[in-house]
């Protein structure tokens, strides 16, 4: 091994934290000697706390900061959440290993009423995505909806606080900080279909960088990459960064793959959900597909009323 040192970057909040550690940790695991340093960086998406992500613009939000260093040399990989990163890497990067994935669902916390059926009439629930906001709204279009910024911890402080009924985060963030004990129902998919790669990482770096991406190529998971190929190629039809309100969930099924998306008004009322399936050799290709029939089906309406699709 050529290679002795290795900087990996990452955002500074504990979720990232404990991301960028897991992947510190493999490597050191895989290369005994290999000296592995850790540079903290804060993005856009942590600086700008007291807006919705859907106005201040969804793509690189939680990412550009790190791809920018990386393009510098600052950093040789960046560690991020999939479901962070847009459909489109920079020029000159590339999504060189995804892990495992983790569970991608999405869980309903809270102290008092437990489950989404179970809470009273007009009760206020907290989340940042148009993606859970839609799906909610689909099934409880009772509920007030308001947004929910910050970190893990401070979502939860802000519930304990009584600011909210309920909230909802992603599973696997709960999970790996370790407040998977405050998880009171883990939504079904045929209730919310979850983002794009979520419970997943990925690992970026230089397009050219061919010894580093030798190295990572143990930490890729190729059945997760394969369901994460459908699930992006599915987003990157249908124009849009995180926060878009559409769920898109690939997984193995029968020696299969099945593709499951949604594209829902925001408030909920309109819904266009639909699954396709075939080899996993043809992953984008049933991406594509799918988003093509959901646009097709009357999806494209409501991401034009959204202002997503001016251009087309």
């Amino acid at each position: 091994m050529g290679i002795q040192k290795i900087t990996v970057g990452t955002r500074s909040s504990k979720l990232a934290l404990w991301q960028a550690d897991y992947v510190i940790g493999r490597l050191r695991e895989q290369y005994p000697g290999l000296v592995v340093e850790k540079k903290l960086m804060t993005t856009k998406g942590d600086k700008i706390l007291d807006a919705p992500l859907a106005k201040i613009g969804g793509k690189g939000l939680f990412t550009k900061e790190l791809e920018t260093d990386m393009l510098a040399g600052g950093i040789d990989l960046a560690v991020h959440s999939l479901k962070d990163m847009p459909t489109e890497v920079p020029e000159g990067l590339v999504i060189t290993a995804i892990t495992e994935r983790f569970d991608p669902g999405d869980a309903v916390v809270s102290p008092r009423y437990k489950t989404l059926a179970a809470l009273p009439p007009g009760a206020r629930v907290g989340t940042s995505s148009l993606r859970r906001r839609a799906q909610l709204l689909a099934a409880r279009p009772d509920l007030q909806l308001a947004d929910l910024r910050g970190n893990v911890n401070t979502r939860l402080r802000k519930l304990d606080d009584g600011e909210y009924d309920a909230i909802v985060l992603a599973v696997a963030g709960l999970r790996r900080l370790g407040f998977g004990d405050r998880i009171t129902e883990v939504l079904p998919r045929s209730l919310c279909l979850p983002a794009v790669g979520q419970g997943a990482l990925a690992i970026e770096t230089r397009a050219d960088d061919d010894e580093i991406r030798q190295m990572l190529s143990f930490l890729n998971d190729e059945a997760t990459a394969r369901c994460a190929a459908a699930e992006r190629a599915f987003l990157a039809v249908v124009e849009g960064g995180c926060q878009v309100p559409v769920g898109v969930f690939a997984a193995p099924e029968n020696g299969h793959l099945v593709v499951e998306a949604v594209i829902a008004s925001l408030d909920g009322q309109r819904r266009f959900r639909d699954r396709t399936e075939g080899d996993f050799a043809d992953a984008e290709a049933l991406g594509q597909t799918l988003a093509e029939r959901l646009l097709a089906a009357g999806g494209i309406d409501i991401l034009h009323e959204i202002g997503l699709l001016a251009d087309r």
